[in-house]
């Protein structure tokens, strides 16, 4: 089976509006997702990105005014300004690897979007242990063991993996796909990804 990188940060909204998509795409055409949550921050750091914050104000007004308008295209329920926002994502991230690694990559995508809808949709604070146990419980899994799983060293390694890879593939935001070799930047692009997918 044919597989799609896809590299994300649990607190892009982008990758929140993209996800469900991403995933009916690729499970449409039997093609295996790939899950890679990274540090979008260390991305950032070595690829020219700024933070949300230091970005210039015109650069902030136009980002509220596209996720308004992505949501109400998609029909996605996402609020431009969440309570909990920003907010640190490594706790989030690790949560869904350790879920990935003990439960299966179709459990860990479930979790990511559930993840990411709390933070994007429900006013969650996505860098609470609390808080992700219960949003993973929803999800069927035992939060307190996930967390217990999240904070070993074997994934944390594999956190750090996924950003130094993605670092060396060149990916330099969030949601990132890269089909046999070839990258797609964004939830804008799943368009053009489909097309790949189906040559």
């Amino acid at each position: 089976m044919k597989s799609c990188q896809y590299y994300f940060a649990p607190q892009s909204p982008w990758a929140y509006l993209g996800h469900e998509r991403f995933v009916a795409l690729c499970r449409g055409h039997g093609v295996q997702v790939d899950l890679r949550p990274l540090d979008l921050g260390k991305v950032f750091g070595v690829s020219g990105g700024l933070p949300l914050a230091k970005r210039a104000p015109q650069r902030q007004a136009y980002r509220l005014a596209e996720l308004a308008r992505w949501s109400e295209h998609l029909g996605i329920a996402l609020n431009v300004q969440p309570k909990f926002f920003p907010v640190s994502p490594d706790l989030a991230a690790k949560a869904i690897i350790a879920a990935r690694l003990g439960h299966g990559g179709d459990i860990a995508l479930d979790l990511a979007h559930a993840i990411m809808r709390g933070l994007w949709a429900e006013e969650k604070n996505i860098g609470d242990e609390a808080t992700l146990a219960a949003i993973a419980a929803g999800c069927g899994l035992d939060g307190q063991q996930l967390q217990k799983a999240s904070q070993t060293a074997s994934v944390q390694a594999e956190y750090d993996r996924n950003t130094e890879e993605g670092t060396a593939a060149s990916v330099f935001g969030s949601p990132w796909y890269i089909y046999e070799g070839e990258s797609f930047w964004g939830q804008d692009r799943l368009d053009f990804l489909e097309r790949a997918i189906a040559r």
